[in-house]
């Protein structure tokens, strides 16, 4: 395989996780009694750009199909952060009603919906059919194609050239990352500014969050592999802040090479600089990744054995696609595991891939009152312990896996 930005020959192994089926191709029930495609999930290391990226298998049309069944809506504190960017970026950047946005990987419209309700004209892109409908039921207009050079000449061509551009969690989905970044370019108005949201490398690494490792993230990203990237795509970084979201994550602003104005704030410098001393760029930074990740999964098998040894009974919460790259890499099945709660309606009443434990309503949960409950997407921790925090009345616990078992 070749790297997918600078196209040298890959060598260096991160992390081989077996194979698995996509992480977001949830099953019916008919589904059960047919073989589902599984694919090999092995991470390699670009040894000259340092670009983190999966062994090509699948076709991004496969995992990014018409039901696809990721909506961002569902989260309370993912709504509750795209509202306070978008009053942050009005203010900073001052969007007005002579303004345009256009957000790529719009996904249900949990963002753009604060986008039109400050008066701004606003539109999204989003390829896929199931969240696009749901952000079109939300009044929005959507574009259901994939980003790239040739629809940014389009948009443009049609006189919808953008002041911002939102770009949330789609730059590590991107197979071709330098048609991709380069359609930001031709995007944007000489003094327009794109704004990119991505889980930082540094997070994964360290706190060895391996099950954010799955087919859907063809990359895992660094700020120094992506200033190279935009930079030989057109587009300069000028500031980045780090965030909490999604286990640590980074918030680039870019504005474009030949006509941006903005001078670069030293935050880029200093993390740039946090980076280098860490080592990102040496394979030395990457070394024992995959025993780490080898020690969760032993450590989420034994506890799930020894709570059924002990009667304890295990539920768990959230139907994310994280959950389902740790409870494949662990063969964890419903015999230990007997289902898992997700507050999206589209999700309920199907099954895992790999896995094919149930999905089922919260109303379960209620009935049943398990001894623990182990939360999936552990980034949503306290707001899930939040949520479901009736649990303490029947004594129950909540378990989280990454980094470690964690019984609280």
């Amino acid at each position: 395989m070749k790297c997918r930005y600078c196209h040298s020959g890959l060598s260096l192994e991160l992390m081989d996780l077996g194979t698995s089926p996509p992480s977001n191709a949830y099953l019916r029930l008919p589904q059960l009694s047919a073989p589902e495609q599984w694919y090999p999930l092995r991470v390699l290391t670009c040894t000259k750009c340092w670009l983190i990226q999966t062994d090509d298998y699948a076709h991004y049309a496969e995992l990014f199909s018409s039901d696809y069944a990721y909506f961002s809506s569902y989260s309370t504190s993912w709504l509750a952060h795209s509202r306070r960017y978008v009053a942050e970026v009005v203010q900073r950047f001052a969007l007005s009603s002579e303004s345009h946005v256009v957000e790529i990987a719009a996904n249900d419209g949990y963002l753009l919906q604060y986008v039109r309700e400050a008066g701004i004209p606003c539109l999204g892109v989003e390829p896929t059919a199931s969240t696009a409908r749901a952000a079109r039921a939300k009044g929005l207009e959507i574009v259901e194609k994939f980003f790239g050079v040739a629809l940014a000449e389009e948009l443009v061509a049609d006189g919808r050239a953008a002041d911002l551009t939102v770009a949330n969690n789609v730059l590590a989905h991107v197979p071709d990352v330098n048609d991709f970044v380069a359609g930001f370019a031709k995007l944007l108005k000489p003094q327009g500014v794109a704004t990119f949201e991505f889980p930082h490398l540094m997070r994964l690494i360290e706190e060895c969050q391996f099950d954010t490792i799955y087919h859907e993230h063809f990359s895992y990203l660094s700020l120094a592999t992506v200033r190279r990237l935009f930079e030989s795509n057109g587009l300069g970084i000028f500031d980045v802040t780090e965030l909490g979201t999604h286990g640590g994550s980074l918030r680039l602003y870019a504005q474009r090479l030949d006509t941006g104005r903005r001078r670069e704030e030293e935050s880029v410098g200093r993390l740039l600089r946090v980076e280098a001393d860490a080592g990102v760029e040496t394979p030395a930074y990457y070394a024992g990744f995959q025993a780490r990740a080898d020690d969760i999964r032993d450590g989420l098998m034994t506890f799930l054995i020894e709570a059924r040894r002990a009667g304890k009974r295990v539920g768990a919460y959230g139907a994310a696609a994280k959950g389902n790259t740790l409870l494949n890499y662990a063969g964890v099945r419903a015999g230990l595991l007997p289902w898992v709660v997700d507050r999206n309606p589209s999700k309920q009443g199907l099954y895992l891939p790999g896995s094919r434990i149930p999905i089922v309503s919260e109303e379960q949960l209620k009935r049943e009152k398990p001894d623990y409950v182990l939360i999936l997407p552990w980034n949503l921790k306290a707001e899930v312990m939040s949520q479901l925090s009736y649990v303490r009345d029947w004594g129950g616990q909540f378990v989280c896996a990454i980094p470690q078992i964690q019984i609280s």
